[in-house]
């Protein structure tokens, strides 16, 4: 560079945390559907735990760590070599030596106009699932109050985070039918939202579960 020149160089951040989308094979989703299943013969209300404004919230067991042996785990170590300043910085751990446990595993009934606000969870990666989605957000989108709207949100699932400028980002999910069986991992503290859906009398059923850090 000479004397007269002024020296530019571009500066980037690193690279910014995301999620993992997963599609869980038919025998994962059966699984769950039988821990769903025993959680509501002898029902653990988790209302009280959550965010939600859903009528019905339920704890479920883990029977013998298999769902988090069997998915969890494999798709922990995906999320680290995907994002590995996340561990690194947001755990303090190096990710050879990383050991986690799943903290909470319950399951949500959703009915029309109910939902669950702009919330984050607690602990270092957090997972949503959808089981049973009984709408299709094209019907939804352009319900009378909608159809007009460029913001139509009913019946989504969404992530909001600020960028580098300040200003607030939306991702949404528009779900279906085809969303059934589809998992989301991510870090605990990233805001999200589930939105009410309308003019529909079945449940929607999700499933949902913390991981956390084991310091011991």
């Amino acid at each position: 560079m000479k004397d007269n020149e002024i020296e530019i160089i571009p500066k980037l951040p690193e690279q910014p945390v995301g999620w993992l989308e997963a599609t869980l094979p038919k025998f994962v989703v059966k699984k769950l559907q039988s821990y769903i299943k025993k959680a509501e013969e002898n029902p653990i209300n988790w209302n009280s735990h959550l965010a939600g404004n859903i009528s019905k919230s339920l704890l479920m067991k883990d029977e013998d760590d298999w769902f988090y042996q069997t998915v969890l785990v494999p798709i922990i170590k995906r999320f680290i070599e995907h994002y590995p300043t996340y561990a690194e910085e947001a755990a303090g751990v190096v990710k050879e030596n990383l050991s986690c446990y799943l903290d909470s595993l319950w399951v949500n009934f959703q009915k029309q106009n109910e939902f669950n606000p702009l919330h984050y969870h607690d602990g270092l990666f957090s997972f949503a699932i959808w089981v049973k989605i009984p709408t299709d957000w094209r019907e939804q989108h352009t319900l009378p109050f909608l159809v007009n709207s460029d913001s139509a949100i009913a019946s989504d699932f969404g992530f909001a985070y600020t960028t580098m400028l300040g200003q607030l980002k939306h991702i949404t999910y528009c779900l279906d039918k085809k969303s059934e069986g589809t998992m989301l991992m991510f870090p605990s503290k990233m805001m999200h939202a589930v939105y009410p859906f309308y003019n529909c009398d079945e449940e929607r059923i999700s499933v949902a579960g913390n991981i956390k850090l084991d310091v011991k």
